[in-house]
């Protein structure tokens, strides 16, 4: 398992990409964004044209393990892109529209930490290349509302889960990848 991490724009999918491309002809993408608005569809349009057109794609953003232990095919790799988008769609989901101030950010922490252990345990086992994609939220200030501190705090956490479990993880700056383990 391979975690690659940065921020924003930094170049994580890029390098994801590169990175699966030198180990697999064939891969996976699993793409956890949704179409919220015509921007949004726009970028994952965009996103879609730049893989190489023989990838096979798979939306979503629950059960990942159950996706790679089901969906992979034999010889394929796979990239989740990304994880702190699956942990945002996840919470978004388990909120059932309930005002951020009413939620037990730590019961919602343990369902989704259910998620990416399954996620981990079959990125582990498969005998292809995995590559997980995860944006570093903690080089920021603290958040001023309480959603986006629990966020922020929720996705380090799972950060720091998924380091630990990979073989490899990088950090991408500006486009340059630091393998940092």
């Amino acid at each position: 398992m391979i975690l690659v991490t940065g921020g924003a724009r930094s170049g994580k999918s890029r390098h994801a990409e590169r990175l699966l491309a030198e180990q697999c002809e064939q891969v996976l993408y699993i793409a956890t964004a949704q179409v919220t608005d015509d921007e949004m569809a726009a970028r994952i349009e965009q996103h879609k044209q730049e893989r190489p057109a023989h990838w096979r794609t798979w939306e979503g953003h629950q059960d990942l393990g159950f996706v790679i232990r089901q969906h992979r095919q034999l010889q394929e790799g796979v990239i989740v892109e990304c994880v702190t988008t699956l942990i945002a769609n996840l919470l978004f989901d388990l909120s059932g529209g309930i005002s951020p101030d009413e939620l037990d950010f730590a019961s919602l922490e343990v369902f989704i930490h259910h998620q990416l252990d399954d996620l981990i345990d079959a990125s582990l086992m498969c005998p292809m290349p995995v590559c997980l994609v995860t944006n570093e939220l903690g080089m920021g200030i603290t958040p001023e509302n309480r959603l986006a501190r629990h966020f922020v705090d929720i996705a380090g956490r799972a950060n720091q889960k998924l380091a630990r479990a990979a073989k490899e993880v990088w950090l991408m700056v500006s486009g340059i990848g630091v393998k940092i383990k």
